[in-house]
């Protein structure tokens, strides 16, 4: 085969089409692709351009019109069968001026001329796309039918969820009542326990709405001004109670430099926080909690602000971590069955803290507690002191991690380290026996009281103390607690003497 003929049957059979026209409009070559998509009864040699392509080339006095640069730009041009159907193409258009006479096999037997020398042609490469077309129209309508079916479900959830609550409030509202008029300690035990099933499912419910409203981009922060320090009394005060309870320390420090009233949204922040320390409430046994709040950085009239919530309990290992902030996960699945919880909350406090300009962050080893941390940007009132003022050593309006900072992260990443050593969890250190010690006093206090409820929770500690034990031991750990679970009195006393004895 000669170099002419392989270079004509490689053209021929090419995917693309290719059409070769002169400075009037009219076709001089078209390659066997062209021939076959098109579908021309005869020969487009001698056909015009514009019959291919209606519209996108006009014909003015015998002179080729183009609506577009012959410069290789990809353009999308409907292309004409010869039945007149059409179809999707990408087209490229390029100018070419002949030095000599061409001639072309198609028509011209391979040697006459076609185009004289000096005079301009134009190549004409063209792509079916009609399959990305329909592909991509099939993408389009099912992206469409995929978020009108998230939007359906997302109202599905958010109604159900709202008209949950009416139901649920009804239960709790009569339990309350029911609750200040029994006296007998057997039922206000089971009213006490409807009383908790029903805060439990309103904590539920509301954490499937903020979801819902949030998944379905409805959700719309509210900022006002507020008394920062205010808002923080109240969330201590909201967890100082059954936190001390439980035996464990519980502090809040906020750094001298935050100011006294910011403006943004003073419920979701505190719902942040409520999760924060409830989580660190819930998986803590021994040790403390401790809440810290300082200002990172300033830009005009916005500041950062910077929150750690720390705590000394059975910490995350670092493979787990990335399971913390999605929806409906938790780190083990027996935590869920351990500790209860949707996997919501830490995923609706991620998304509320973006929605802040900020982010979420932990740090946690397994068995030395976790350091969760989120940062927001909040803005100052006309009236604060620090409004339109820039901080000197932020002068970029970038975050630094100032000193204070620095020295904060210090003393909180040792808190678990100096105040809740591993000889805690270890049987037979004087640490362990000392914190067995505490726990077994108050849980003997509850049982007097008969506040059942604080009992189980001390016994549950007391079990975990004393996981390192001797079988007889855990045993006897594990039929105390199964006692104070029933509520009987009798067999609490006496499950604890025998343990005691054994300890």
């Amino acid at each position: 085969m000669e170099r002419r003929d392989l270079l004509q049957f490689s053209i021929d059979n090419v995917l693309e089409i290719i059409l070769i026209f002169d400075g009037t409009g009219t076709i001089i070559y078209a390659n066997r692709t062209a021939e076959q998509q098109l579908e021309y009864k005869n020969s487009l040699c001698g056909c015009k351009i514009t019959e291919v392509f209606p519209g996108e080339f006009t014909i003015e006095k015998n002179v080729l019109r183009l609506q577009y640069k012959a410069d290789g730009t990809i353009h999308n041009m409907m292309a004409y069968r010869g039945n007149r159907t059409c179809f999707p193409t990408d087209v490229k258009l390029l100018a070419y001026e002949t030095a000599g006479a061409l001639s072309f096999g198609k028509g011209n037997d391979y040697g006459e001329p076609a185009v004289e020398s000096g005079e301009q042609i134009y190549i004409c490469t063209g792509y079916d796309t009609s399959a990305k077309v329909l592909l991509e129209k099939k993408a389009s309508q099912a992206d469409l039918e995929a978020e009108n079916a998230l939007k359906v479900k997302s109202e599905f959830v958010a109604n159900v969820t709202h008209e949950l609550r009416t139901p649920v409030n009804g239960i709790l509202g009569n339990t309350q009542e029911l609750l200040n008029r029994e006296t007998e300690p057997d039922k206000r035990k089971l009213l006490h326990l409807v009383e908790r099933g029903c805060r439990d499912m309103n904590a539920i419910i509301n954490n499937i709405l903020d979801f819902s409203k949030l998944e379905a981009g409805k959700f719309v922060l509210e900022p006002r001004k507020f008394h920062f320090r205010s808002m923080m009394d109240y969330v201590k005060e909201n967890h100082a109670g059954r936190i001390v309870e439980k035996g464990l320390d519980f502090s809040v420090t906020i750094s001298q430099d935050v100011p006294e009233y910011i403006v943004s949204d003073e419920l979701r922040i505190v719902q942040i926080l409520n999760n924060l320390i409830s989580n660190a409430y819930k998986f803590t046994a021994v040790g403390e909690i401790h809440v810290e709040v300082v200002k990172t950085a300033q830009a005009g009239n916005r500041v950062e602000l910077f929150f750690m919530v720390i705590d000394s309990g059975i910490g995350i290992a670092k493979t787990e971590q990335d399971k913390l902030f999605k929806s409906f996960s938790q780190v083990d699945a027996s935590i869920s069955r351990k500790y209860g919880g949707t996997g919501l909350g830490l995923n609706i406090c991620k998304q509320l803290v973006e929605l802040m300009d900020g982010g979420i962050h932990v740090e946690s080893e397994a068995g030395k507690g976790s350091l969760f941390s989120f940062d927001i940007w909040a803005g100052l009132p006309e009236d604060c002191e620090e409004y339109n003022k820039e901080e000197q050593e932020d002068n970029n309006q970038s975050r630094m991690l100032t000193a204070d900072e620095q020295i904060l992260r210090g003393k909180l990443q040792s808190l678990t380290e100096n105040r809740v050593s591993e000889k805690i969890w270890k049987f037979g250190e004087e640490e362990n026996k000392k914190e067995i010690e505490k726990k077994m006093s108050k849980l003997i206090l509850c049982v007097e009281m008969e506040n059942w409820e604080k009992a189980e929770m001390f016994a549950e500690t007391v079990k975990q103390l004393l996981a390192e034990a001797p079988g007889e031991v855990k045993s006897a750990a594990l039929r105390m607690k199964m006692a104070v679970q029933k509520g009987d009195y009798e067999k609490t006393t006496k499950a604890f003497e025998v343990l005691q004895k054994l300890l």
